[in-house]
């Protein structure tokens, strides 16, 4: 089986967390449901059964009347094939963690935050990269990239917070940097900029993003880039530390407002 999404994840720990709080096992309830011990287990680490199956397993673990609404969403969301899927990419990367976040906070050193790139910032981007595209494909990651952006005007608005590190500022046109100063009056996207004259700091360390996920126990996800790839982070003890950190960032850094006056500034260099 594929690896699962976040969202399947999610579906699988609610349908245990049900079975547990019903009192039953695992072979308990594939018994009543006539499944082997296998199966079940499957189901509970992400694979998604079917709409009939799933009723079963709410009605068996009590749950009925209105109390299947959000779990019946739940499913909806997990079986949901993501507009990605247009570009031959799957469901388990950024792209699927971003599209259900409901806040995003990042922090860049070398780059202009994806979220906030023009099109001719990709270009030069994708154009420098050691990354061989075909022209299709740099096409592409630029419509995937403008089609993220979307979430920020939205009706169902990204909460964004970006701090970017004063050398990717630097390094940027000025029709890029007019852009951040644009995109910055939305009421839902903070810009901070965290100048060189801050010193050292643990940002330092690389680029990173948490991601907060509007879902039962309101997890969230340490996503980081690097050289080979990428992880996404599930640990509550290390994302605590990567929180830390960002607010930490965000003291060092100037606040929204001076970030925008010394963006305006920048740009008329």
């Amino acid at each position: 089986m594929a690896e699962p999404t976040f969202r399947q994840k999610r579906l699988g720990e609610a349908l245990q967390l049900l079975r547990e709080r019903a009192g039953m096992s695992q072979k308990e309830a594939a018994d009543r449901l006539d499944y082997n011990v296998p199966k079940l287990s499957r189901i509970e680490n992400g694979q998604v059964p079917d709409i009939h199956a799933m009723r079963a397993m709410l009605d068996i673990y009590g749950v009925i009347g209105d109390e299947e609404t959000p779990y019946v969403e739940m499913w909806e969301l997990a079986k949901e094939k993501g507009w990605w899927r247009a570009y031959n990419l799957d469901g388990y990367g950024y792209l699927s963690l971003e599209h259900d976040a409901s806040r995003v906070r990042e922090f860049q050193l070398g780059y202009i935050p994806g979220q906030l790139q023009i099109v001719q910032y990709m270009r030069e981007l994708f154009a420098g990269s050691v990354t061989q595209r075909s022209k299709k494909r740099i096409e592409d990651d630029i419509a995937i990239r403008v089609r993220r952006q979307q979430r920020l005007v939205s009706d169902r608005p990204l909460l964004f917070h970006a701090i970017i590190a004063e050398a990717a500022l630097q390094r940027a046109g000025r029709e890029q940097l007019l852009h951040l100063v644009q995109t910055g009056r939305l009421p839902n996207v903070t810009i901070q900029v965290l100048l060189d004259s801050a010193g050292l700091h643990e940002g330092q360390s690389g680029s990173f993003t948490v991601l907060d996920m509007p879902f039962t126990g309101d997890p969230k996800v340490l996503y980081i880039e690097h050289m080979g790839g990428s992880i996404h982070i599930e640990d509550p003890q290390r994302i605590r530390s990567a929180t830390l950190v960002f607010k930490h960032l965000s003291k060092l850094a100037m606040t929204h407002d001076e970030s925008a006056a010394w963006i305006e500034r920048l740009a008329e260099r």
